[in-house]
């Protein structure tokens, strides 16, 4: 089945670039395709990697207790590819139900995906780096031609595979072993981790911004093979860029900041943090450039930017001021439109995060339900650029019909809250 659907990838592309030429810049009003979960017994799915041909990367779980919960978790989960509606789980490398994970940026065009994996193996030093209170092993995954095979780490046991290129070089981060003198005691996860890149099933480890540094996560990468992310410690994180292996500092206010995402030319996104609060945050000239902080769309009071493509398109999400998940947002030209603008009111999802656009304008995140047999459930979702009228919009519709609440929590380990990613740790 998937050797025909990359058969077929060229003839969609095509399709796509066409429906989508009239619109390209605009982008006016969008189709929404909810890609649903993969289980019936499964009540949260949420898009963490976008291809350039509508395939999705998703995280997709159950969620537990119900996702109005303050206190809400994920009790199991797998990483999963929707292809046309049509999923397939990638498994895991520990027992049948052990639980697989993905980050932001986790699949490519030749259909080949990366992620975290649980093992059947209690971690010695008693870390959860998968986060679902296993307390497994968790190693990074590359998953090709339905096969899952672990990538080596950097000494220690635990990593994360986050994103992957079409020249399958991979990025994230990896433990080196030794102890985290910066988290203290209370700590679970507490073994220093190092941003890494896989080259040839390969690791190498990326260098930090500064000698005082312990830590480091690597986020995103583009064609060039230049990646993102941070460096710093268990409590504080700088924004990097690393360019043929070396690492330049981003600009940022001097709170935290942390890169998520860059395309071809080089632009950047991610966040920052300053004394009022945390924003989405843009470097249009990488390191050699200034940060430009994105507004807030009327209500919230945070948010982060996850997706950029070569266009310069933005995409990201906003959260309220108890600290829930509220809107999915794209950016472009200085404005900033809550996506459930510019989609019909019977699109039956309220979108509440947007995680990836690809260079056809396709966005991808997570939603809520509103009616049927799944209300209340989280959805993951596919936007494609549409030649539609749009009369009475999602943010019409949920004016007078009040969405459910997702907290932050729920997605932590991808969302990274509002403050340094170690501390979801």
């Amino acid at each position: 089945m998937l050797i025909q659907l990359l058969k077929f990838r060229t003839l969609w592309v095509t399709t796509i670039a066409l429906a989508c030429f009239s619109n390209a810049f605009a982008q006016q009003s969008y189709r929404m395709t909810d890609l649903g979960n993969n289980k019936n017994t499964n009540n949260f799915a949420m898009v963490m990697g976008l291809n350039n041909l509508g395939w999705a990367e998703n995280m997709d779980g159950i969620v537990n207790p119900p996702e109005t919960s303050t206190s809400t978790t994920i009790a199991s989960g797998r990483a999963v590819i929707s292809i046309y509606g049509f999923n397939i789980d990638l498994g895991t490398l520990g027992k049948p139900d052990a639980n697989s994970w993905t980050d932001y940026g986790g699949i490519n065009d030749l259909g080949e995906a990366v992620g975290f994996s649980e093992t059947a193996v209690p971690d010695p030093n008693g870390e959860d780096l998968c986060g679902f209170g296993t307390h497994l092993e968790c190693v990074p995954f590359l998953w090709r031609e339905g096969h899952m095979s672990a990538l080596p780490t950097l000494g220690g046991i635990n990593g994360w595979a986050n994103a992957i290129n079409n020249r399958e070089q991979i990025v994230g981060f990896a433990e080196d072993g030794a102890l985290d003198s910066t988290c203290g005691d209370t700590v679970t996860n507490n073994r220093i981790i190092l941003p890494a890149l896989w080259e040839r099933g390969n690791v190498k480890a990326l260098p930090l911004a500064s000698r005082s540094d312990k830590d480091g996560f690597a986020n995103g990468i583009n064609e060039r093979g230049h990646a993102v992310g941070y460096s710093g410690n268990c409590t504080e994180a700088h924004a990097v860029v690393w360019k043929d292996k070396t690492v330049f500092p981003l600009k940022d206010y001097g709170v935290f900041s942390s890169a998520y995402a860059i395309n071809n030319s080089g632009q950047i996104v991610g966040q920052i943090g300053s004394a009022a609060g945390y924003f989405a945050a843009f470097w249009p000239q990488g390191a050699d450039g200034e940060v430009k902080s994105l507004k807030l769309l009327p209500g919230d009071s945070a948010a982060f930017a996850t997706g950029i493509n070569n266009r310069g398109q933005v995409v990201g999400s906003t959260f309220d001021s108890n600290g829930d998940w509220s809107h999915g947002f794209i950016w472009q030209d200085d404005v900033i439109t809550d996506l459930n603008t510019v989609i019909p009111d019977d699109s039956n999802l309220l979108i509440i995060a947007a995680s990836n656009i690809n260079e056809f304008g396709q966005i991808s995140g997570m939603a809520t339900v509103q009616n049927g047999p799944h209300k209340g459930e989280i959805h993951a979702f596919l936007l494609t650029p549409a030649d539609i009228r749009i009369g009475a919009s999602m943010a019409d519709y949920a004016r007078t019909h009040p969405p459910l609440a997702l907290r932050a929590n729920a997605c932590n380990h991808s969302s990274k809250r509002f403050g340094p990613a170690r501390l979801q740790r």
